[in-house]
């Protein structure tokens, strides 16, 4: 064994403790951190030779890298839909690379039971029922790329096609139908040869809405004459966190053939608060669900779930053949499940966190984060610079400047806030608009946290 390897594991312990030490100090200073860091990075040095050995290393990227991370996992950072990492969960994510348990398989291991577990956990927390099964994937990208691979499966069945074996090519034209689609939807589309433009938008409903009109989807179907599609429906836009009623797409199936794929990266949680469960009414119809969990269950990246009620189209898509793996019969290996057959155990992070905290603490955190958006969707709604551009519904907060919002304003307030070090805030484009979107679901977010927010914005507003 190579020296410096060798002394390090004789040390194992105390370089534990080092990294203990270290990664406390870190997360204890994400209160007062610099929310993110605009400026530049250190330039690439030369691959070392002999090494420094793990507290070297640690010495190293203290020094050299650690001042240049952003403060993401803490309280203020409200851009994208990023959660934090519970207490429970990063003790559940050492452990993951303690154990490095490759989750492809159920042989040898108690750790693919411990996921069926997690996953019979996230079920029930999001009110679906038996007949869906699910396994964990990187992200919400991945989660819908299943989903709708199961989903081009399921058409090819219904057109007389094995599109696992003979290629997508032979289904033909293939009609995806949405409302508001992620960006991941296009993407996921696109893997699967589908195309991106086979991803036809369907009108919304009136009233400055990102939920798509039930009747205008019901035409779209109807236009097709009798052939099979796949809707994707939205549990949760991005811009103004809008929700599609569910049941009454599900119940179009009453008239028209279709598979139902609900992207639900982080609306789901709604299910978790009385006052705002109405708004998954339904899931439970979908043939297919995405839920994105390090957003709002507050798991380390990268942790997703992917749900489904077609298990043996999964296993017809992502089987692998080969004489060392076996065929997938009974309850399949969840290498047969997903894209990957070497699968780290992002399970164990959610499984100590739902341990941890259980359905009533992450229902308060969702319901914290809720009311959160709710008080500074006010404050800015009071501010004769800012200007609200759709009802916060649930943790999404959608605004823009009140004089003139060009492109160009925006993107320098955008800027001026981020440099601010205080908060960070991600841009976007709501009905032609340039706005920018603070998203609450860090399990650390206080109403402190949100009036230093609201100072940094309109201080940010009077230098553009």
């Amino acid at each position: 064994m190579h020296r410096t390897l060798a002394g390090d594991l004789s040390r194992f312990p105390e370089l534990l403790q080092c990294a203990r030490d270290f990664a406390a100090g870190e997360v204890a200073g994400l209160d007062e951190r610099q929310v993110v860091r605009p400026d530049k990075a250190p330039g690439p040095e030369g691959l070392p030779v002999g090494g420094a050995g793990a507290e070297g290393a640690l010495a190293r990227f203290a020094e050299r890298w650690a001042p240049g991370f952003s403060g993401s996992a803490g309280p203020r950072y409200l851009g994208f839909v990023t959660g934090g990492a519970t207490p429970a969960a990063v003790a559940g994510d050492w452990l993951t690379s303690a154990y490095d348990q490759n989750v492809s398989g159920a042989v040898g291991s108690w750790a693919a039971a411990l996921e069926h577990e997690t996953v019979g956990w996230l079920r029930e927390l999001f009110g679906l029922g038996e007949a869906h099964s699910g396994a964990f994937v990187t992200g919400a990208t991945v989660s819908n790329t299943v989903g709708l691979a199961i989903a081009r499966e399921w058409l090819g069945e219904r057109l007389g096609v094995d599109v696992s074996r003979d290629g997508v090519a032979e289904l033909g034209p293939v009609d995806v139908l949405s409302g508001s689609p992620h960006s991941s939807v296009a993407k996921a589309l696109s893997v699967l040869g589908i195309g991106r433009n086979r991803l036809r938008p369907v009108a919304l409903r009136d009233g400055n809405r990102e939920a798509v009109d039930v009747t205008a989807l019901d035409e779209a179907l109807t236009a097709l004459d009798g052939r099979p599609a796949i809707v994707v429906a939205n549990a949760g836009t991005v811009n103004t966190v809008d929700f599609d009623d569910l049941r009454a797409i599900a119940a179009l199936k009453e008239r028209h053939d279709f598979w139902l794929h609900v992207d639900a990266a982080f609306g789901a949680f709604a299910a978790l608060s009385p006052t705002h469960a109405r708004l998954v009414d339904g899931l439970d119809a979908a043939d297919s669900v995405c839920v994105d969990l390090h957003k709002w269950l507050n798991v380390p990246y990268d942790a997703a779930v992917q749900f489904t009620r077609r298990r043996d189209l999964q296993t017809a898509v992502f089987h692998n053949a080969s004489p060392y793996l076996g065929l997938p019969t009974g309850e399949p290996d969840f290498l047969h499940l997903t894209p990957e057959n070497s699968r780290r155990l992002r399970a164990l992070p959610a499984w100590f966190s739902l341990m941890a905290y259980g359905r009533d603490g992450h229902r308060e955190i969702v319901e914290r984060n809720v009311a959160l958006a709710r008080g500074l969707g006010e404050r800015i709604d009071a501010r004769p610079e800012l200007e609200l551009l759709a009802p916060v519904r649930l943790n999404v907060v959608c605004f823009t400047l009140a004089d003139g919002p060009s492109q160009g304003r925006v993107d320098a307030l955008a800027r001026a806030v981020a440099d601010s070090g205080e908060t960070f805030l991600t841009p976007t484009v709501y009905r032609g608009t340039p706005a920018l979107r603070a998203a609450f679901s860090n399990w650390r977010t206080s109403a402190g946290d949100t009036e230093r927010v609201l100072d940094a914005l309109v201080a940010s507003v009077r230098v553009v």
